[in-house]
């Protein structure tokens, strides 16, 4: 069934920057009331003034989801602000390129509260409004690599794999009511999100990018048209389809991604931010 999302009320978070600022200017211009949700209240503000002087209706909510509690007053701010919520968008997220055996404690943490145990909070803390009205939909932005896990994104494709599942299961969860539940999973999308080594393993590896206005069109998308699970990009389709059915072909095929990806994991920032990249593989090369 189809949605008109003219007059919806939309909760989007992670709509600072990236794929959430896109989806957020595609919405208003569709008619959506927004309430815009991020840890960056200048980037909320300026969007939000924005989309008012283009004629259309947003509001800027600062809010960290990786924090432990909150996630329940920001729900009844945004319902006391704009009526009523139709519409919860799992946006924001962050990632992480590193090899697991080298990445801190700390930022193992903040990728899991991030982008699974905050988007869990927020949907638990919206749920209550929508099976009281029988109506809603629940849209979460997951990633190809929640169904294809690559390595030195180990943690990032578990957070993934976990909100796939949770969607997955809140769907069935949910199904004897008319709550809707849409997990959507761009593939490599060209946002800041994506740090220097990451865009040059993408460049390196022939890894399709998408810009992020297409895919922000591209969610607006299975947003109307309320479907499961909606995958963005080709062949990263029917790579999910054989890395379900036969994960040992795909061992195989991305077993020289890896080694790329090891190598450029093993380039510390500081190198990409002065420029010596080169000259440090090459000193890496000879230390070997």
């Amino acid at each position: 069934m189809r949605t008109d999302l003219c007059g919806r009320s939309i909760l989007l978070t992670g709509a600072g920057s990236g794929i959430g600022r896109s989806l957020a200017v595609r919405l208003a211009d569709k008619g959506a009331t927004l309430a815009l949700v991020g840890r960056n209240e200048g980037k909320l503000v300026d969007l939000a003034m924005a989309i008012r002087a283009e004629g259309g209706s947003a509001h800027a909510f600062v809010f960290d989801l990786a924090r432990p509690s909150g996630h329940e007053k920001l729900v009844n701010d945004v319902v006391n602000h704009l009526g009523e919520i139709d519409i919860l968008v799992n946006n924001a997220g962050i990632s992480g390129f590193c090899e697991f055996s080298r990445q801190g404690r700390e930022e193992i943490g903040h990728l899991v509260e991030t982008n699974i145990a905050g988007p869990i909070y927020l949907t638990h803390a919206i749920l209550p409004h929508f099976i009281r009205r029988n109506s809603g939909h629940i849209v979460n932005v997951g990633s190809t690599f929640g169904s294809v896990g690559f390595g030195c994104f180990s943690v990032y494709s578990a957070t993934k794999f976990a909100l796939r599942g949770f969607s997955e299961a809140l769907r069935r969860e949910l199904d004897h009511t008319a709550i809707r539940v849409t997990y959507v999973a761009p593939r490599a999308t060209r946002t800041s999100l994506n740090s220097d080594a990451v865009m040059q393993l993408n460049e390196r590896t022939g890894a399709a990018m998408d810009e992020a206005d297409e895919v922000a069109k591209l969610i607006a998308k299975a947003m109307e048209e309320r479907v499961g699970d909606f995958y963005i990009g080709m062949p990263e389709r029917i790579l999910v389809g054989i890395n379900g059915l036969f994960p040992r072909v795909i061992d195989a095929v991305l077993r020289k991604n890896n080694r790329i990806a090891r190598d450029l994991a093993g380039i510390p920032a500081k190198a990409w931010k002065s420029g010596n990249v080169r000259y440090y593989a090459d000193f890496q090369k000879k230390a070997k």
